[in-house]
């Protein structure tokens, strides 16, 4: 065989070698390599990054952006909720109601404010945030424009608006804008909370001063009162939604197939938490008595009226740096080991409510009980955060934690105003209030003990 012959006899083998050679091209083109060429490009190549959605960047633009955000939901839900001891005196000089009676409004306001956090929190959970804050927004500013409209003697009216429709809507708005500073920040979050927390006080300062001028201007009354509010809790609100932005996704794939009730028994097994929970429900039950009945107290004891419009706001003032201060000191030294300390101080210095019968009495209480109060009151979420060890399961916590936390809000203050009654016996509701945040304080350290036993540390 000649050497033509040969070459024309091993061209078939040459061709089929190139069209393997053309598909092994093809498939690398293509992204489709062979098993060993991954095993090669696997031992090269670096393991893939965590997802950006999963890292919490502690900071930032986003980040701030969503603390101004809940500091503003902050201002107009839980602060106008704390301003309530305005109407308080209003309804019961003016419309005519005992202190029981106008209490249940404003019981019923925090109490759905609070008790709605759970199924906001579930919704925040599937990552409907800005659908919750719009739908929750809409309804909240519609109930105050209905508020409005009512009549200051017809109670019915009033617990619907004020109690019912005010509750609902703020409620929807409260869980999800704390929930969402989970994903933003990590190592400071308690003083992040801290801020957004300070925004219910602030607004405390600022709606009494605001509702009180109006009240009582001649020209002004009950009803433009109301709506000046609203239209400025409106416009607070649309900005609070273009601030607030979600990082995460709605839950995390191995959290997809838990049913609910499976998310039940995994917090049902965590006794701490539930220990927590019953301190903060004794603690909440005497904890909003001056904030209702303060400026009551102060017009029936005869101080300066003009003094008297201001006692809620001085009282919001404490708790603003009450909100700051101790949430940094937290963030270093552990939730539990400040809060414990605060709940003490706030539950020994309400029995000095006894002789806060003058200006200058009033005034030193109301900062000092303020602070101490404002420091539980900011640091209960993130003392249910840092018991929450999935992130996938904090608006469920959370909201479970203020669902449960809701019915100390409802019945408290009404309990205050049966044992005031018509005598005005001052005395009853003051060693309640005292003697529950006492026994609610010493709940709290059971809690830390056995939260430091499980971590084997004591700064917790």
């Amino acid at each position: 065989m000649s050497f033509s012959e040969k070459d024309t006899a091993a061209s078939p083998a040459h061709e089929k070698d190139a069209s393997l050679a053309d598909v092994s091209v093809q498939h690398t083109a293509t992204g489709r390599s062979s098993p060993s060429a991954k095993h090669s490009d696997s031992e090269s190549l670096p393991p893939p990054p965590e997802p950006e959605e999963y890292t919490i960047p502690d900071g930032g633009l986003k980040a701030c952006l969503a603390v101004f955000g809940g500091f503003l939901v902050q201002f107009t839900t839980f602060g106008y909720a704390s301003s309530f001891g305005v109407y308080q005196d209003y309804y019961v000089l003016q419309g005519g109601f005992s202190s029981s009676d106008a209490s249940w409004i404003g019981s019923m306001h925090l109490f759905l404010l609070f008790c709605m956090g759970l199924p906001a929190g579930l919704l925040f959970d599937k990552g409907l945030f800005h659908y919750v804050h719009t739908f929750g927004t809409i309804l909240y500013v519609f109930s105050m424009f209905m508020l409005s409209l009512a009549n200051p003697s017809h109670y019915y009216e009033l617990i619907l608006a004020q109690g019912v429709g005010m509750g609902l809507g703020s409620g929807f708005l409260l869980v999800p804008a704390v929930t969402i500073q989970a994903q933003h920040w990590k190592r400071h979050r308690a003083f992040a909370m801290g801020f957004v927390l300070a925004g219910s006080a602030s607004g405390g300062i600022v709606y009494p001063i605001l509702l009180n001028r109006l009240f009582n201007h001649p020209h002004v009354g009950f009803p433009w009162a109301v709506r000046a509010s609203a239209f400025l809790t409106l416009g607070l609100l649309v900005i609070a939604g273009l601030c607030m932005t979600t990082r995460m996704p709605p839950k995390k794939p191995a959290a997809e197939q838990e049913t609910l009730a499976q998310r039940w028994r995994k917090v049902a097994r965590d006794w701490v938490f539930f220990i927590t929970l019953l301190g903060d429900f004794l603690i909440l039950w005497g904890l909003f008595f001056p904030y209702f009945y303060l400026q009551l107290w102060s017009n029936l004891h005869g101080l300066d009226s003009t003094f008297a419009f201001y006692s809620i706001a001085i009282l919001n003032a404490g708790s603003v740096v009450g909100r700051l201060v101790p949430n940094a000191l937290a963030d270093r030294f552990g939730v539990f080991n400040v809060i414990c300390p605060s709940n003490v101080i706030a539950g020994a210095v309400l029995f000095a409510f006894f002789g806060a019968t003058s200006v200058g009495a009033v005034v030193v209480f109301a900062l000092i009980y303020g602070f101490f109060s404002g420091a539980f009151a900011s640091m209960i979420t993130p003392t249910l955060a840092a018991l929450t060890k999935d992130p996938g399961d904090m608006g469920f916590r959370l909201g479970l934690g203020y669902f449960v936390m809701s019915f100390a809000i409802l019945t408290g203050s009404p309990i205050d105003g049966a044992l005031l009654g018509g005598e005005r016996d001052w005395a009853k509701p003051i060693a309640f209030s005292g003697v529950v945040m006492l026994a609610g304080s010493a709940t709290m350290l059971v809690a830390r003990h056995f939260l430091a036993k499980e971590r084997g540390t004591q700064w917790v």
